[in-house]
């Protein structure tokens, strides 16, 4: 039996094939993914059992994925994951997408004026990810790698210029809820990726990647939010209990 008290982080982290699931229903299980099932299915207007039931059938049918061994990689070798996959796909998407979408505006914009309003959004998203992955891959990610391996070699932790790991933590959650924001905003505004009848290859092809993106970024956040950050936090307390 399934329990609809267990939070969706829960379910994601343990039944990696709840992920398309969720996708499917429109679930957050990155960003928001502390709260209880049974809630995010009401503010979904979805039936719990209905849920339950592709949860379980989906657990019986599923295969694994990145995120099944997630919780016993080592935190340096889940991090080179999240970097060389997940950051390396986002920066090369970002690049071709904005080209793409200056071109798509241009031909279709005037027709379709809800593209303009996606340029700006995914301007923003932009905007916010590339000094966002810097952050992480300059400053949290080798602070994480370097209280592992002090750890693993019985030294003293490194000195954190930021205090706690919670701090930074923190704020790489605040952005990751900002682009969750957006992305959210930019499948309202193109009715669920639903290409018009006019549209180009182009046009098409712009709204598979955009959605494409969005599923990566999902996994992604949801490997940082729900995985990486409370190990590493986890690991940090039980260094700091045990110098006390």
């Amino acid at each position: 039996m399934l329990d609809v008290n267990k939070t969706v982080r829960e379910f994601a982290i343990e039944s990696p094939s709840a992920i398309r699931v969720f996708e499917k229903l429109r679930i957050d299980y990155c960003c928001g993914g502390n709260q209880p099932l049974k809630d995010a299915c009401v503010q979904k207007g979805l039936q719990v059992d209905d849920v339950l039931q592709l949860l379980g059938q989906a657990t019986q049918t599923g295969t694994n994925s990145e995120s099944s061994d997630s919780q016993s990689l080592p935190l340096a070798s889940l991090i080179k994951l999240i970097v060389e996959k997940h950051h390396t796909y986002t920066r090369k998407e970002l690049e071709f997408l904005s080209e793409l979408l200056e071109r798509v505006c241009t031909a279709h914009g005037q027709n379709h004026p809800e593209l303009l309003h996606i340029r700006a959004h995914f301007q923003d998203l932009h905007a916010e990810l590339l000094p966002h992955m810097m952050k992480e891959e300059n400053i949290l990610f080798p602070f994480i790698t370097r209280l592992e391996t002090a750890i693993s070699e019985d030294r003293p932790a490194p000195f954190a210029p930021f205090g706690q790991l919670r701090n930074p933590i923190t704020v790489m959650m605040a952005e990751h809820e900002s682009a969750g924001e957006i992305l959210e905003n930019i499948r309202t505004l193109s009715n669920d990726f639903t290409v018009p009848d006019d549209a180009c290859f182009s046009y098409r092809t712009l709204y598979k990647t955009l959605e494409e993106l969005e599923l990566d970024l999902h996994q992604h956040i949801h490997l940082e939010n729900n995985v990486l950050f409370p190990r590493a936090s986890e690991m940090e307390q039980t260094t700091r209990a045990a110098t006390m």
